[in-house]
C-alpha cells in the first residue's frame, strides 16, 4: 500500500511530514490514519527535535474529499465520533511533546486548515488560500475548527469566515494572526524549519491554539456577537439550521470549555452529514462539475482557441446586452445592422448600457469611453475578415455569404430561441462550425450560458464556446438541437405561472414573499423586473408562438409596458426602485392587474386567493418541473442534473434544495402528476403533465431515479 504521508528527517533535527494524495492532497480516513502513524513515528525518534507538516507539490490540503459528505452514516460510539478530532488532531498533533509547524502553500481548506490550526505555529506563502469551507456543503468544521479559529483571529472574524465559507490569502491571514509569518514559496520550508527549531529551543512561544484566549472577546461581548450572528442567519436563511448549529457549537466552547465543545462539534457533524441540506448541497456541488463534461468532446483533450473579435448581427435590447457583456470583458465587438437608423439605435443602446454600468459601479467618467472604443458599427461585412465568432440575434437572417467572407476557423452562432439545424439549410460547407449561444433569458446578470450542439458541430467548436463562456464568467451548459425548448423555457414557464396566479387575484407581493421564504434569491416578479419587461415579453412571445396549446397568454406585461414600466432599467415595474436600487411595491400594480384580469381568457378563481405559501410555490414551480421533464425526455439535455444547475444559477433556486429536478423527489412523481392533472382540468393545457411524468407516476417511480437510469 502506498503511504499517503512522507517523512524526511534533516541534519538539523527537523522532520518534514508531507501529505501526499495528489492532485489536491485531499484528506480521507486513510490519509488521517497515515498522518497519525507518521507523526507518532517522528515523535519517537531521538534525532527529531521538531516537525514541519506540509503538502507535496505546493498544495497543503484542500480538505476532505466531498464524496465523504452526505453519505449514509451508521450509528457511532462516542469514541468513534471523536477519533479524528480528539485522538488524531488534538491529542496526537496539538498534544505532541515536540513542536509542530505548518508550512502552507496553495489551498488549506476545511480539514486541511484544521490540521494547520492544531500545529503550534503556521508559516504560509502570501498567495496561499486558507478557509473553513464546510458550511457550503451543509455541515460544520469537524476537526476543531469551530474552537481554534475564534481563538486565533477573534470571534467576529471567525464567524465571518466560517458562516460564509470565506477564503483568505496568506497575506490577509498574517494580518489576522491566523498565520505567524509569510515566506516565499522557495524558502517556505526553510523558514518553517527554523521556526520549529526556535520553538523547540524556547526562542519562540509554544502556542496551543485550543486554549489561546487573548484574541477572544470578553464573555458578555462574545454572547452579544453570537446573538447578532444568529439573528442575521435567521434573516437571510430562515430554512437552514446548520449555520445555527455551528454558532451553538462555537458558543458551547466559550461557555463550557473548548475540549468539551470538541465532542459537541463531532456529534453535530455526524448529524448534519445525514441531513437533506447536506445531501442537496453535495448534489449541486457535483452537478456543477459534471456540466463541464460533454460526451464525445471533453475527453478528447482539445485546447480551446482564443477569441479576440466578435461580430453581433441584428437584434435590439437583447443584442445590446450581449454587446455590453462582451466589451466589459475586453472583446472587440462589431455591430452589424441592416440600415443607418437601426445601427444608430443599437450603438446608442450599447452606449447607454455602458454608461449605466459605469454609474452603478461608480467608475470614473472615462471608463465607458474606454470600453466603447472596442465597439464598431457597420452596415456591410467588410470588417468580418478577421472575426473569430459571429453571433446572430435572429437565426432566420443568417447570410450564408459569411462563410466566404469570414476566416476558415470562424464559428457561426445564433442567439435566437427558435434556433435549430434547419434554420441554415443545407447549402453550406461549415455545418461543423455552427452552434447556438443563449444567455439565460438573455440576461448577462444570470451566470448561465446555453450552448446548442447541432448534429454536425465539431468537438473543437464546443470546446471553444465553453471556454468563451467561462471567460465571460458564465457556467456553460451544452444541450442538443432544440425543438423550441431550452433552459429559458423553464424560466418562462415559472414566471408565466406566477403571472397566471396574479391575474387570478393572488397578491403579487405575497407570491414574491412565498418564494423568498422558500429560499429563492428573488421572487418571480422581482426577477421579471431584473430581466427587463421588454426582454421578458419578447422571449415569452416566442415561447407562446412555438407552443400555443400549452402556453399561458398574459396581457399583463404589455399593459405594464404601455404605461412605461420596464423594470429595474427605468426604476419602475412590478416594483419602484430608488437611486440605491431598493425596491418598494408599485402602488399602481392593482390598476394594471385589473386591466389584465378584464382581458384574460379565463374566469377569476377566488379559491386561488386562499392558497398557502407552500401551495403557491408548488403551483408555480410544478409547471417549470414539467418543462424540465420535457427537456430530459426529448434528449435535449445531457443529464437531469444539468437542469438542477440551470435552476440554481438561472432561476435563483435554493441550492440547499438540490435544484428543481432533485427537489421533485421530496414529493414523488404521483403527487406531482396528480396536482398538474387536476390543475389542467380547471385551468387549461398550461398545467397538463407531460407523458414522462405520467409514465413515472403510473409506475410510482421517482422522477430523479427514473431519469438517471434513463440516461446512464
Amino acid at each position: 500500500m502506498a503511504w499517503k504521508t512522507g517523512l524526511d528527517v534533516g541534519a538539523d533535527g527537523v522532520a518534514i511530514v508531507a501529505i501526499n494524495n495528489p492532485p489536491l492532497n485531499l484528506l480521507s480516513v486513510t490519509v488521517m490514519l497515515d498522518l497519525k502513524r507518521t507523526i507518532e513515528g517522528a515523535l519517537l525518534r531521538d534525532d527529531v527535535k521538531a516537525i514541519v507538516v506540509t503538502g507535496l507539490k505546493g498544495k497543503f490540503s484542500a480538505g476532505f474529499d466531498v464524496t465523504t459528505f452526505g453519505g449514509r452514516q451508521g450509528k457511532r460510539t462516542k469514541k468513534e465520533l471523536g477519533f479524528m478530532s480528539i485522538e488524531i488532531v488534538t491529542d496526537t498533533l496539538e498534544g505532541a511533546k515536540k513542536p509542530l509547524v505548518a508550512a502552507i502553500d496553495g489551498p488549506a481548506f476545511g480539514g486541511g486548515l484544521e490540521i494547520a490550526l492544531a500545529c503550534h505555529a503556521r508559516i504560509s506563502t502570501s498567495t496561499a488560500q486558507l478557509g473553513l469551507t464546510e458550511l457550503q456543503y451543509g455541515i460544520l468544521p469537524g476537526l476543531g475548527g469551530t474552537q481554534r479559529l475564534p481563538r486565533l483571529v477573534g470571534l467576529t472574524k471567525a464567524l465571518e469566515m466560517i458562516l460564509m465559507s470565506k477564503r483568505v490569502s496568506g497575506e490577509e491571514a498574517r494580518t489576522l494572526t491566523l498565520v505567524d509569518a509569510i515566506a516565499p514559496a522557495d524558502k517556505l520550508l526553510g523558514v518553517a524549519r527554523q521556526w520549529a527549531l526556535d520553538i523547540a529551543e524556547c526562542r519562540r512561544p509554544w502556542i496551543v491554539s485550543l486554549y489561546k484566549i487573548d484574541r477572544l472577546e470578553p464573555f458578555v461581548e462574545a454572547r452579544a456577537i453570537l446573538k447578532s450572528a444568529r439573528l442575521e442567519v435567521q434573516r437571510q436563511n430562515p430554512n437552514l439550521v446548520h449555520q445555527l448549529v455551528c454558532i451553538d457549537v462555537i458558543e458551547h466552547g466559550i461557555v463550557s470549555g473548548p475540549r468539551n465543545a470538541l465532542w459537541k462539534e463531532a456529534e453535530a457533524l455526524q448529524e448534519l452529514r445525514q441531513s437533506s441540506t447536506c445531501k442537496s448541497l453535495v448534489h449541486v456541488f457535483f452537478a456543477q462539475r459534471q456540466v463541464s463534461k460533454v460526451p464525445g468532446v471533453t475527453e478528447r483533450k482539445f485546447l480551446p482557441r482564443k477569441f479576440n473579435k466578435v461580430a453581433l448581427i441584428g437584434g435590439g435590447s437583447m443584442s445590446s446586452e450581449v454587446a455590453k457583456l462582451l466589451v466589459l470583458n475586453n472583446y472587440q465587438v462589431i455591430l452589424k445592422e441592416k440600415d443607418e437608423k437601426s445601427l444608430l439605435e443599437q450603438i446608442n443602446r450599447v452606449k447607454r448600457k455602458l454608461q449605466s454600468h459605469a454609474k452603478n459601479q461608480k467608475a470614473d467618467q472615462y471608463r465607458p469611453q474606454k470600453f466603447f472604443s472596442l465597439v464598431k458599427g457597420v452596415l456591410d461585412y467588410d470588417d468580418f475578415k478577421d472575426v473569430e465568432l459571429v453571433i446572430e440575434a435572429e437565426a432566420e437572417t443568417l447570410s450564408l455569404n459569411l462563410e466566404k467572407i469570414c476566416p476558415p476557423h470562424c464559428i457561426f452562432t445564433s442567439n435566437s430561441l427558435t434556433f435549430n439545424s434547419k434554420s441554415f439549410g443545407e447549402k453550406t460547407n461549415c455545418h461543423d462550425r455552427i452552434a447556438g449561444i443563449h444567455f439565460f433569458c438573455q440576461s448577462p446578470n444570470l451566470p448561465l450560458m446555453e450552448i446548442v450542439r447541432m448534429k454536425n458541430t465539431s468537438p473543437q467548436v464546443i470546446i471553444d464556446l465553453m471556454d468563451f463562456g467561462r471567460k465571460l464568467r458564465k457556467t456553460p451548459i451544452v444541450v442538443g438541437d432544440l425543438e423550441g425548448r431550452s433552459f429559458n423555457s423553464l424560466l418562462i414557464k415559472y414566471l408565466h405561472a406566477a403571472i397566471f396566479l396574479a391575474e387570478e387575484g393572488v397578491d403579487v407581493y405575497l407570491i414574491d414573499k412565498a418564494f423568498t421564504n422558500f429560499g429563492m434569491l428573488l421572487g418571480p416578479f422581482r426577477m421579471i423586473d431584473m430581466l427587463g419587461l421588454q426582454v421578458f415579453e419578447a422571449i415569452g412571445k416566442m415561447y407562446v408562438e412555438t407552443f400555443p396549446d400549452s402556453s399561458y397568454r398574459s396581457k399583463l406585461i404589455s399593459i405594464l409596458r404601455h404605461c412605461d414600466n420596464e423594470g429595474e432599467s427605468n426604476a419602475q415595474g412590478f416594483y419602484r426602485y430608488d437611486n440605491c436600487g431598493m425596491a418598494t411595491p408599485n402602488p399602481e400594480i392593482n390598476k394594471y392587474l385589473q386591466k389584465a384580469e378584464n382581458t384574460s381568457y379565463m374566469a377569476i378563481e377566488p379559491e386561488l386567493t386562499k392558497l398557502s405559501n407552500d401551495e403557491m410555490v408548488e403551483m408555480i414551480l410544478f409547471p417549470a418541473l414539467n418543462e424540465a421533464c420535457q427537456l430530459i425526455s426529448k434528449g435535449i439535455v445531457i443529464r437531469p442534473s444539468d437542469l438542477d444547475v440551470a435552476s440554481v444559477l438561472g432561476m435563483g433556486f435554493p441550492a440547499y434544495r438540490g435544484g428543481i429536478v432533485y427537489w421533485s423527489d421530496t414529493f414523488g412523481s404521483p403527487y406531482v402528476h396528480s396536482n398538474l392533472e387536476n390543475w389542467s382540468k380547471v385551468h387549461g393545457e398550461f398545467f397538463k403533465p407531460c407523458a414522462y411524468i405520467t409514465e413515472c407516476a403510473a409506475k410510482r417511480v421517482s422522477l430523479v431515479v427514473h431519469l438517471y437510469f434513463f440516461f446512464v
